[in-house]
């Protein structure tokens, strides 16, 4: 009885693969494939969100750059009445004076390091929090416009090698995302005064 139990167990064991093997594929969706191309992190950045929120960005870091600018001026000072001084000062007071730049020049490094570190990570929050929710839009529109495949293009080792115009939604995107978050496009940009001759 276990011989036939045992056996029964391995012929049914063998023949389920068997089964599955043979099983029809799924049926192929009614219609032809349609496909889009975005550039997405460009996209998400042309928002009015996204360009809002980068100047934002950039007036918060601005006084971190401006104390930046204000220790490299010191530094270039510093350094400057080091060289035009140094026929008439001693030889300790030109280490001391050296060393004193050295550690103006180190804290400079780092201070530039950590303020390099929080405006890529504060980007990077940004950049995620408003990417998720121009997805949200996209997803919408590729289903309202019958896309089986959107594929993003940003990156430099993308996979397209040729798409026409009429395939990339990004501007379409931008403009639905626009228009759902209701934030207002950014007053352009000032003209820079052209420098004097």
């Amino acid at each position: 009885m276990k011989r036939l139990l045992a056996f029964v167990v391995l012929l049914a064991s063998g023949l389920v693969p068997c089964a599955f093997a043979q099983s029809p594929a799924a049926p192929a969706s009614a219609g032809p494939t349609k496909v889009a191309v975005i550039a997405f992190q460009v996209a998400v950045a042309q928002t009015n969100e996204g360009q809002r929120d980068f100047a934002d960005l950039q007036k918060k870091f601005e006084p971190r750059r401006d104390q930046l600018k204000t220790l490299s001026d010191q530094i270039d000072t510093l350094t400057k009445q080091l060289q035009a001084q140094a026929a008439t000062l001693s030889e300790a007071e030109q280490q001391t004076r050296a060393r004193a730049i050295d550690e103006k020049k180190k804290q400079l490094d780092r201070d530039s390091q950590d303020a390099q570190s929080d405006f890529q990570q504060a980007i990077q929050d940004m950049y995620t929090a408003l990417a998720s929710k121009v997805y949200d839009v996209m997803e919408d529109y590729a289903k309202q416009h019958g896309f089986t495949m959107v594929i993003d293009i940003s990156q430099q080792q993308s996979p397209v090698l040729y798409a026409t115009a009429n395939v990339n939604i990004s501007k379409e995107i931008i403009d639905a995302y626009n228009l759902k978050s209701g934030v207002p496009a950014p007053p352009p940009a000032a003209p820079q005064p052209a420098p004097a001759p």
